[in-house]
């Protein structure tokens, strides 16, 4: 199976709790999208153990199964529909998290998460560990 995570998920695997531990593990890809290593390195820079939490993120980022995708223009059209989408149905949600989910969406993978605001977005596959 293919993972996306979103920040929340990545920021709790410091946490190891199990179910997320195994997903992890379980994956045959964990993607990270640009869009989460964005809040990711904005959090760091806010926070006291900076240069840790980088460590961590790149030894993360070395794992085989592991790989960032970046923005390109399938997933800007995607994005742009799920903008559209939500607005029309009254629910929206954080403009980064659109982001995330035109990633999961656009690598086939379903989407680890702690955030409930991803259930309005219909046909995006969940995971809530």
């Amino acid at each position: 199976m293919k993972i996306c995570l979103d920040t929340c998920a990545y920021s709790k695997l410091s946490l190891q709790p199990r179910d997320l531990i195994n997903c992890v593990d379980e994956a045959e890809t964990v993607f990270l999208s640009s869009v989460v290593m964005g809040e990711l390195f904005a959090g760091f820079s806010l926070g006291k153990h900076e240069k840790e939490n980088r460590d961590a993120l790149a030894r993360f980022l070395d794992l085989p199964a592991v790989e960032v995708v970046n923005i390109d223009p399938a997933m800007a059209d995607r994005y742009g529909q799920l903008v559209r989408m939500l607005r029309k149905q009254g629910t929206p949600i954080p403009t980064n998290d659109i982001w995330i989910a035109a990633t999961a969406f656009e690598t086939g993978s379903r989407l680890v998460t702690y955030d409930s605001h991803f259930s309005y977005i219909p046909g995006l596959l969940l995971i809530a560990p």
